[in-house]
């Protein structure tokens, strides 16, 4: 069938007509006023020849005259993949030579160089998709526009937006004219402009048909023609929406803050380290007395903070505690849902009764617990690391394990040693101790002289973790040159088969093999089963050669910096303040003695994860050999409730893994996840006003003391990162997985984190500044822009020169190396 007329076109057509032509068939269908017209099918699109006579037919009994030539390729109009403007359109084609003549263009733009970068971008297999085209009758439209059936702006689903322009749609769409914009929020529309409230009113109710039929938020092309008749042009998903919350069944507004970046984590989880993710947030919680419910939503943990945010007591003091791990975005959003009317406190609450005495306990032992890591920091440190190393060695499995049933329930027995005090408290009191100066030095201490203070820390895991392996690409030696120029995957597989020289890499891995990037998340390889990220940053240290920028010498100087910067910070305090600089003087050197060991606690706690993980997989590949998965890793797309079922009750769990990896791979494109969400999808950031902002720079926030310029590095995934000396790396976050790259890097810039985060952290352990809290920098900062990083007022110059540098980067400050 090489020619069909829209109106015997059905949804489940899409591999003969498209996504496009397969909606407005659907549409046509259902009642809705869509142009006749007729589609000319992947069939003749295959062949290679437009059918000729066929579409000449077809064109006569719309009656000829002015019609739309548009492309409806198989991958437009997909829930993730809109293709909006990336193939061609042509409108008001005349006679059949023309009409011929557009569906040959449409063809051709399915190869475009557009079309190709955008599937590309999206992951989509050029040779998979087919390219119909629809030929409607034109519209002569008095108004135009788009409607979306939930606001784009914010992700509110409660709101409609449109957009009109006189005339065609053309001006909307393409941009190139001033539009009308109207919210619909479900009160009575105000009439402005081109739109009265019985236009506004018919277009909102057409959206919800739309939305109720295609069973999500839709992106509508509209027009009214000149008899006053709606017409409906297009429907199709709005793409850019991030998942709202689930639908709980209680009173709304709710707020859900996102979690997973206060362990440098942006991507998705998988369901399987997304349940055990659950139960490490709520029992870190539990371990300050707090009770917060983890949710999920677009694979990512948000916590519901709406009993919190109501409650008169525990609001008062929500957004102090999120100054250390959540940080100034996530504060900013909350200072905001605390000033709505509806989060205000809820009349006649009391505290919770029953929460008072676990909470009181809590208390006290935290109080022991710091006041003892305080009063001998040494001896806490000691207790520690012996703790480390006790859950180390606990990690263990029971030798016993033979069958799936066995290795199982191994993995859903209850961590017994979850959050030991002797790991707690001290890493509570060193937290304190950094934090507490800089309201007690208030007018006498610049934050960057603190965070100086706080740089190049002792006792951190992850700090030695990186300088272990800058010490092994030291030692390469002779075979500096195959792994200076090896893609590291295949210097991976070498190593798997054996056939690696000896670089003393399984040293390294016996005592950091359980460590990766998002490493939090059961379903990501751990460096022991996968070493490239590894083999890809011994790639980045060996590109150093200026012997002062090697980062164990960047360390000393910042560690020397920073007790020098310290006492004369606390002299000049006990001077001016003599009570409190005495109180400050005494945090700051009980910081740099206990605040490295921020990393200690979830290093430990990883030990049991990677064993947690390799037992998965092991019953993933008998499920596999017994052909209930397709390979033994989709068992991290189950959950351990699905897991059990294959295993005891033999279910098929193929198609649902196939469904989850499909939408982790569709999530793992998304560039920008909310810090807060309200139950109606709201991103509440996306209300807030901007800050302003220095010309040529953007704004964030100060985390490691010092300036420098360099060019810029944008980096997603630190597995595969090529970073020059003296780059100034770019990242959506980062957590421990990503620090090797500092060693190499100028300066840090990130979108999220807080001052006590991993990233800022590990920065001031080396000495190179960094500024967090950048909306979308990785956007709009690109791989080879000169941009100056200044700490000391939280901002981010993109300059107008060269890709590169010519000369190297400039670096400064107190911190500089």
């Amino acid at each position: 069938m090489q020619v069909i007329t829209l109106s015997e076109v059905t949804g489940s057509m899409v591999d003969l007509v498209g996504g496009k032509a397969a909606r407005l068939g659907e549409m046509a269908r259902s009642g809705e006023r869509v142009p006749d017209g007729f589609c000319v099918t992947t069939a003749a699109h295959e062949l290679g020849v437009v059918p000729r006579a066929e579409v000449e037919r077809a064109y006569e009994r719309l009656g000829g005259g002015p019609v739309a030539v548009r492309s409806s390729a198989t991958a437009e109009d997909l829930p993730d993949a809109s293709f909006a403007g990336q193939q061609d359109t042509f409108l008001d084609v005349t006679g059949t030579a023309g009409v011929l003549s557009a569906i040959e263009e449409c063809w051709r733009s399915l190869h475009g160089a557009r079309a190709v970068a955008y599937r590309e971008a999206h992951g989509i297999d050029h040779e998979s998709v087919r390219m119909a085209v629809v030929v409607q009758r034109m519209v002569e439209p008095a108004a135009a526009g788009v409607l979306f059936t939930a606001n784009p702006l914010t992700g509110c689903r409660t709101e409609m937006l449109v957009e009109a322009a006189a005339g065609p749609g053309t001006a909307v769409v393409d941009g190139g004219a001033a539009v009308e914009r109207y919210v619909l929020d479900g009160s009575p529309p105000t009439a402005t402009g081109l739109l009265d409230a019985a236009r506004l009113d018919e277009l909102r109710d057409a959206g919800r048909r739309l939305q109720e039929r295609f069973g999500c938020p839709q992106d509508v092309e509209w027009a009214y023609d000149r008899q006053g008749r709606l017409w409906l042009l297009q429907s199709r998903p709005v793409t850019t929406l991030f998942p709202p919350p689930p639908e709980t069944g209680r009173p709304a507004p709710r707020v859900y803050l996102e979690f997973g970046h206060v362990q440098g984590m942006r991507q998705p989880a998988t369901p399987m380290g997304m349940s055990s993710l659950k139960s490490l947030v709520a029992a870190m919680l539990a371990t300050f007395g707090l009770t917060v419910e983890i949710t999920d939503i677009g694979g990512r943990l948000y916590g519901d903070l709406t009993d919190l945010a109501r409650h008169p007591s525990t609001r008062k003091r929500l957004v102090k505690l999120m100054a250390v791990d959540f940080g100034p975005r996530a504060q900013a959003v909350m200072e905001h849902v605390l000033a709505d009317p509806r989060f205000a406190p809820l009349p006649g609450a009391r505290p919770d009764r029953t929460a008072t005495g676990p909470a009181l306990r809590t208390a006290a032992r935290a109080a022991t617990g710091v006041v003892r890591a305080l009063a001998r920091p040494e001896a806490a440190r000691a207790r520690l690391f012996r703790e480390v190393e006790r859950l180390r060695a606990d990690s263990v499995p029971p030798a016993d394990l033979r069958t799936a049933a066995d290795r199982l329930r191994y993995v859903r027995e209850e961590d017994p040693s979850t959050g030991p005090d002797d790991i707690v408290w001290p890493i509570v009191a060193g937290m304190l101790a950094a934090t507490l100066p800089a309201s007690l030095l208030r007018g006498v201490a610049e934050p960057d002289e603190i965070n100086t203070v706080l740089g190049g820390m002792p006792h951190n895991v992850t700090i030695e973790m990186d300088l272990a392996l800058w010490r092994l690409s030291r030692q390469a030696g002779e075979h500096r040159e195959l792994l200076l120029t090896t893609p590291p995957r295949e210097l991976a597989a070498a190593y798997a088969r054996g056939t690696l020289p000896d670089v003393g890499l399984a040293a390294f891995l016996d005592r950091y093999g359980h460590r990766a990037a998002a490493e939090v998340d059961l379903g990501v390889p751990r460096w022991d089963e996968d070493p490239t990220p590894v083999f890809a940053m011994i790639a980045n240290y060996l590109r150093v050669t200026d012997p002062e920028q090697a980062p164990d010498r960047r360390f000393a100087r910042a560690a020397a910096t920073a007790e020098a910067t310290c006492a004369q910070l606390v002299a000049r305090a006990r001077r001016r303040r003599p009570v409190r600089g005495r109180i400050a003087g005494f945090l700051l050197r009980r910081a740099r003695m206990l605040a490295g060991l921020r990393e200690a606690g979830k290093f430990a706690g990883l030990y049991r994860l990677r064993e947690m993980r390799r037992q998965l997989l092991l019953v993933g590949a008998e499920l596999a050999g017994r052909g209930l998965l397709a390979d033994p890793g989709d068992i991290m797309f189950l959950t351990l409730d699905e897991a059990h079922t294959a295993v005891h009750d033999g279910a098929d769990h193929r198609s649902t893994v196939a469904a989850r990896r499909a939408t982790h791979r569709r999530e793992l494109r998304r560039p920008a996840v909310p810090v807060a969400l309200l139950s109606d999808g709201t991103d509440v950031e996306a209300v807030l006003p901007p800050a302003p902002t220095p010309d040529g720079a953007l704004r964030g926030v100060g985390a490691a003391a010092g300036r420098a310029t360099g060019p810029a590095r944008v980096v997603h995934d630190p597995a595969t990162a090529h970073v020059e000396p003296g780059d100034v790396l770019v990242a959506p976050t980062t957590d421990p997985g990503w620090t090797p790259l500092f060693l190499t890097a100028a300066a840090l810039v990130t979108e999220t984190g807080a001052v006590m985060a991993h990233g800022p952290t590990v920065a001031r352990e080396y000495g190179i500044p960094a500024v967090i809290c950048v909306p979308d920098a990785t956007a709009r900062i690109r791989t080879g822009q000169l941009v100056t990083v200044d700490a000391a007022v939280g901002t981010v110059t993109l300059h107008p020169a060269p890709a590169r540098a010519t000369e190297p980067p400039l670096v400064g400050g107190a911190t500089s190396p």
